[in-house]
């Protein structure tokens, strides 16, 4: 069973999906740009059974708040402010594409709060090209567009900061490739592996959405990795 809740934050009110073993080990799940709580539903409860699972709205996405500062640094402050506010002192941490950028964070931020840390079709970050607009980016959505613009630049031109510290990262972490199909150049998911000291790569060959488009593969590949 799924309980759907909010929590106020000193930043924005997050709402939050919980589900799982009552008691269990915490496990927080992060979603990809412009998704939301439930993308992770593909995936449960055979992702974690043993697990307490909780997955927030980060800012500016489904019915979580909007805010007037968007930012990946942002969303990983209310990811600390989420554990602290449940009283999570240590958590396994799962993060999709964006999400995983803000689960670096938080390991890079907090590495005592961090055991076990699965990456999903992230890469080293690098400055890239900007991207352009997205289309429809004037149409409504469930989430706020200027958060898209904001994080979109910072993903263009990151802190290399954030790409150093990722030395800093003490959890064991399986960082989960999508292959050759998936827009993400693969040989900077396998530099980020290299330089996050306890990783280990695997490569399921779905794009980028390996969760929703490899359930199945995706749940054999992380579950273990997670198992107490």
């Amino acid at each position: 069973m799924t309980d759907v809740r909010t929590v106020d934050l000193p930043e924005v009110t997050l709402a939050y999906r919980v589900s799982g073993r009552p008691g269990g080990p915490p496990l927080v799940l992060l979603h990809a740009l412009g998704e939301r709580a439930a993308d992770w539903e593909v995936v449960l409860p055979e992702l974690a059974p043993g697990h307490r699972v909780y997955a927030p709205d980060l800012r500016g996405h489904g019915d979580s708040g909007r805010t007037a500062a968007y930012g990946l640094p942002q969303m990983r402050d209310d990811v600390l402010a989420f554990l602290d506010a449940l009283g999570l002192d240590r958590v396994d941490l799962v993060g999709h594409s964006m999400g995983g950028v803000v689960a670096v964070l938080v390991a890079q931020a907090a590495p005592e709060r961090v055991d076990r840390l699965v990456l999903e079709d992230i890469p080293a970050l690098h400055p890239r090209p900007a991207s352009p607009p997205a289309a429809g980016a004037d149409q409504p959505a469930h989430f706020d567009w200027a958060m898209v613009r904001a994080v979109k630049a910072q993903l263009d031109s990151p802190d290399p900061a954030w790409r150093e510290g990722l030395s800093a990262i003490t959890a064991r972490t399986l960082a989960v490739a999508g292959g050759p199909a998936s827009h993400v150049p693969q040989q900077r998911i396998a530099e980020l592996a290299r330089l996050i000291p306890d990783c280990r790569l695997v490569t399921i060959e779905a794009g980028h959405l390996v969760h929703a488009a490899a359930p199945a593969e995706f749940v054999a590949a992380v579950a273990p990795f997670l198992a107490r």
